[in-house]
């Protein structure tokens, strides 16, 4: 005669469980910084791509105006373009870049966006007052005091840069853990790294902004960070 028998399953004891539990939350830890670090990484490979895009912009509009945006070229294109819905200032970085649009160079707001601690996604619409309305540009503009650069001289001087903290020419360093991206009059987009105090850094210790002879400015020149605009 055969007797069948049955073993009865055993379930997962309370020991057990909390291992599996431990284990899995081990593996979380370890994965998350680097998940994070990725996205960093692609944000900052988006600010590259959209920095190199806004090359075409400012040498179009050099090739125009003889300069980078500023005042005096304000008053040139609001001539030039007298029904342009767009209303160009001297107020932030948004409102210089304006004059790409008012002047026919620019035709969306895409490539103005740099995810930052205070920016959104442009909302695609470019008319009148909502263009490049405030949060919707990432870029910071570099300005010779309060006058437009050019191509002209060191070729490695910086046109735009990002990601800046909210309100300040100082950069953040959160976005792209640690590191700056900025646009030179080559072409060229640089990464740089962040101090402790919110410089941008260039080679041989020297800071963005320094000045003088053995500098990407000379003496000649007064580099300023004209801000986004972030709104109330």
């Amino acid at each position: 005669m055969k007797t069948n028998v049955k073993t009865a399953r055993r379930g997962f004891t309370l020991v057990e469980l909390l291992v599996v539990i431990v284990i899995i939350a081990s593996l979380a830890s370890l994965s998350v910084p680097m998940i994070i670090r990725q996205k960093k990484k692609a944000d900052q490979a988006t600010a590259i791509s959209n920095a190199g895009q806004l090359y075409y912009a400012f040498i179009g509009f050099d090739e125009e105006y003889g300069t980078f945006p500023d005042a005096v070229t304000q008053a040139d294109v609001e001539t030039n373009f007298p029904d342009a819905t767009q209303t160009a200032d001297t107020s932030s970085s948004n409102g210089y870049f304006r004059q790409f649009f008012i002047g026919g160079l620019v035709e969306s707001e895409e490539i103005f966006y740099v995810k930052t601690g205070f920016t959104k996604k442009p909302d695609g619409v470019f008319t009148g007052v909502n263009c490049l309305e405030a949060r919707e540009n990432g870029f910071g503009y570099v300005m010779n005091g309060n006058k437009g650069l050019s191509t002209a001289g060191n070729s490695s001087r910086v046109m735009v840069v990002t990601p800046l903290q909210e309100a300040t020419d100082k950069f953040n360093p959160d976005p792209f853990d640690k590191k700056a991206v900025a646009l030179r009059a080559d072409k060229s987009v640089s990464v740089l790294n962040i101090n402790a105090a919110g410089d941008a850094l260039l080679g041989g210790g020297k800071k963005l902004l320094d000045t003088g002879a053995d500098t990407i400015w000379g003496t000649g020149v007064t580099p300023t960070i004209v801000k986004p605009l972030v709104g109330n």
